[in-house]
């Protein structure tokens, strides 16, 4: 398998301060990733990098087997999906759910005047119905729950048959019926063969899918742990990346973590 991503020794430092302090770190073809960590870790940083959104103060970062500053990012970008927050905020609130994922293949947040194929209305349907989202096509994007826009944002995401997903806190603020379908959701996705490498922060053991398959730890820019979930994910390591002692259970294909009663450490 051929690397998607690869950073070697890559600094991201802002106001003197290291947000990503030496990082080395590579993706494979068909990989699942999940980066882990509190808040402040770093973990934003570290896949706006991966979008090339952000460049490094050091290091050198290949995406997709393009280097980070020998690169047309305007050619890269839309062979990488990306849903976030930020990008919610940018979506206009009165387009139609549709609209939100077909804006997706001119590359625009918004619709002007462009005309789509049919096969773009077809993919974005598609696309929709995949992430239980049929029944709200029409719908303007602003009146959707806060894990409708996820689950739109996702779809958009994918809409560009993109060869990297990058997926940045997609079950915050979700509550707990929310969070559990978008985890299922998730975890046919990341199981499909044919869906592109994936690279998913979260702060919650909890809301790592089936089928994710690596986790990347990481405590105030620096790396804590990193490799295959079965044997990386412990709670030594989880206890370190989060700065207090944790107790990781695990029940069949899900992930749960306790700290200790205050005096049993």
């Amino acid at each position: 398998m051929s690397d998607v991503l690869e950073l070697v020794d890559v600094s991201v430092v802002r106001d003197r301060r290291a947000l990503v302090d030496q990082i080395s770190w590579s993706v494979a073809e068909g990989e699942r990733w999940v980066i882990l960590g509190p808040n402040g870790a770093g973990k934003t940083t570290l896949l706006n990098v991966a979008s090339s959104y952000l460049f490094p103060t050091s290091g050198t970062v290949q995406v997709l087997g393009e280097k980070l500053g020998s690169v047309d990012v305007f050619e890269l970008r839309p062979r990488i999906g990306m849903a976030s927050s930020a990008l919610t905020d940018k979506l206009p609130k009165s387009q139609t759910v549709l609209e939100t994922v077909l804006t997706a293949a001119y590359g625009m947040t918004a619709h002007w005047h462009e005309d789509y194929d049919p096969v773009d209305e077809e993919r974005a349907r598609a696309f929709l119905d995949r992430l239980g989202m049929s029944e709200f096509t029409d719908r303007r994007f602003g009146t959707l729950s806060e894990g409708e826009r996820k689950r739109t944002q996702i779809a958009r995401a994918m809409m560009t048959d993109p060869e990297l997903l990058l997926l940045d806190e997609p079950a915050a603020g979700l509550d707990l019926g929310g969070r559990e379908d978008l985890v299922r959701r998730l975890g046919r996705l990341a199981r499909d063969p044919y869906a592109p490498s994936m690279i998913m922060v979260t702060h919650h053991v909890e809301e790592i899918a089936p089928g994710f398959t690596h986790v990347l730890m990481i405590r105030q820019g620096k790396l804590v742990a990193a490799g295959p979930l079965d044997t990386t994910l412990t709670s030594r390591n989880l206890s370190k990346c989060f700065g207090l002692p944790l107790v990781l259970e695990r029940r069949g294909e899900r992930w749960t973590a306790a700290g200790l009663p205050l005096g049993a450490a």
